[in-house]
């Protein structure tokens, strides 16, 4: 059995955090109120998610950086934190209803191993929620590009002066292949998950930061000399993933 995305929307004005709030309002609904297992991938930047009144019990698992473990700890919305190597930490199959993917992919190895994982915990007729940033956005180009070739303690200079606010430094900026939609429709396609929502959105730290129209001038700057092969605008891949019922769906 083949995915098949159900509908697509790329609409940059959508908010995706009420899109997700809807989903696992209606997820809970769908299980005549038994208490949701909720996994939050990627807990130490503030992937935070809008559960209502459902309380549901929420786990978190990220990579042991300092920068993320200091935010992890803290956090009070978690019953329980798992930090370490992803390809490693303790995750049970089908435990979770929701698996909630923050920002998580474009900065680890082996990203298609650690997305095998968080998929495999997911419950049949699970949801798996993700936001990443794209690597075919002129704004993950320019971050992949400064993480390769930028010494660190540039890094943390022009982090500081394009983003200010953000309480978690620069983390790597790996990318791979996976990181892009193209990489997700065809992860899903061949493990027989069902895309039922696609948005793209501008959401960069550097473009919410004090200089924003710098920034986009340069991602504009940069789609111009790719030749539209990088986009100048969105730089976010927002989708909503089911894991079918269907106990035949191929999983590889």
């Amino acid at each position: 059995m083949s995915s098949q995305v159900r509908w697509s929307s790329v609409d940059p004005f959508v908010d995706q955090d009420d899109v997700f709030s809807q989903r696992i309002r209606e997820q809970w609904t769908d299980q005549l109120g038994r208490r949701l297992d909720i996994l939050i991938a990627g807990c130490g930047r503030d992937g935070v998610l809008d559960v209502g009144r459902h309380e549901p019990r929420i786990c978190g698992v990220d990579e042991d950086l300092p920068p993320l473990r200091a935010h992890a700890v803290d956090r009070k919305d978690l019953d329980e934190v798992h930090l370490g190597d992803l390809r490693l930490v303790p995750l049970r199959p089908r435990t979770f209803d929701v698996v909630y993917v923050s920002f998580l992919l474009e900065r680890v190895r082996n990203a298609e191993v650690v997305l095998d994982r968080l998929v495999a915990a997911l419950r049949p007729g699970g949801l798996l929620l993700l936001k990443m940033r794209d690597r075919r956005s002129a704004y993950g180009f320019c971050a992949r590009l400064c993480d390769r070739a930028a010494p660190r303690w540039l890094r943390r200079m022009l982090w500081r002066g394009l983003s200010p606010a953000e309480s978690v430094g620069p983390l790597p900026a790996v990318y791979e292949p996976l990181t892009s939609r193209e990489g997700v429709q065809a992860f899903c396609l061949t493990r027989g998950l069902m895309i039922a929502e696609d948005y793209s959105a501008v959401s960069g730290p550097a473009r919410q930061g004090p200089h924003p129209g710098l920034v986009g001038a340069v991602c504009r700057a940069v789609a111009a000399l790719s030749r539209g092969r990088l986009n100048g605008t969105e730089d976010e891949i927002t989708m909503v993933i089911r894991r079918p019922q269907n106990h035949f769906a191929r999983l590889i």
